[in-house]
């Protein structure tokens, strides 16, 4: 049975005192009902460590959103994955749309950045997902086709443990709309019907799938119930303890009566 896993991604937001809150009110909620779920937080990248402090010895992860691939040194403005690992972080984010659409991250720089993160022995949340217009033109499957066999390059069945995959339809991030339970369901049928294509079922079957795209607490329950789908990497809702306490809620309540 694939644990559940819920994801918060801050982005660009919060000051270190309202990200000390936020974490501060999670921290509290989880470490006292321990659901049956996995739960990180994905800070900006100032505010890690002190997020770290405050969540203290709660089961929460700390996440980072993006990091780069190589080794210390003359990269002005980037953040390496050595010091990642020294504030404290068990995960990354990597391939956001994003990241893809604002900054031009390409298939080949997401692997390398995927393959130096499990280097290092950090986990991988990689995001893949399609535009609207795919959407409309039934280039879904082939658009992430394209997106899996290129995040994934030389990764080996072994270290796909170590990976969760994050479908989020681009069309959905932020903007309300959110897919139907059943359309996510065929999309991570989709993607785990890859898995076994490109490794072999027992990674398949094995490998989590979040989903994203403005998920709430009224639509968390039924897309969590979805058979493929294993957990959400939530955004805007992450912002509020009283918008992601409920989503961590709805994500236990299924993994309780599964």
């Amino acid at each position: 049975m694939r644990r559940l896993f819920v994801a918060g991604n801050w982005k660009m937001n919060t000051t270190a005192a309202v990200g000390s809150a936020l974490a501060s009110a999670l921290a509290v909620e989880v470490s006292k009902s321990q659901p049956a779920v996995d739960v990180a937080v994905c800070p900006p990248s100032p505010y890690l460590s002190t997020i770290k402090a405050v969540l203290g010895t709660s089961p929460i992860y700390l996440g980072a959103q993006n990091a780069y691939f190589a080794a210390p040194g003359a990269f002005t403005g980037e953040v390496g994955l050595d010091m990642l690992v020294d504030v404290g972080c068990q995960c990354v984010i990597l391939g956001h749309s994003e990241r893809r659409a604002i900054f031009g991250e390409t298939d080949e720089l997401i692997n390398k950045k995927v393959a130096a993160t499990l280097q290092k022995e950090l986990g991988v949340i990689l995001c893949i997902g399609e535009l609207l217009a795919d959407r409309q033109g039934n280039k879904t499957e082939a658009v992430l086709e394209t997106q899996l066999t290129g995040g994934l390059a030389g990764i080996d069945a072994a270290a796909m443990k170590h990976i969760v995959l994050a479908y989020e339809p681009v069309w959905a991030i932020g903007t309300g709309v959110t897919a139907t339970p059943q359309q996510a369901q065929d999309t991570h049928k989709f993607i785990r019907n890859w898995l076994e294509k490109r490794y072999n079922a027992e990674v398949a079957a094995a490998t989590r799938i979040q989903y994203g795209g403005s998920v709430t607490p009224e639509t968390a329950a039924e897309l969590l119930s979805q058979p493929d789908v294993d957990g959400a990497l939530v955004g805007g809702a992450s912002l509020k303890a009283d918008k992601f306490i409920p989503i961590i809620q709805a994500a236990a309540a299924v993994k309780k009566s599964a």
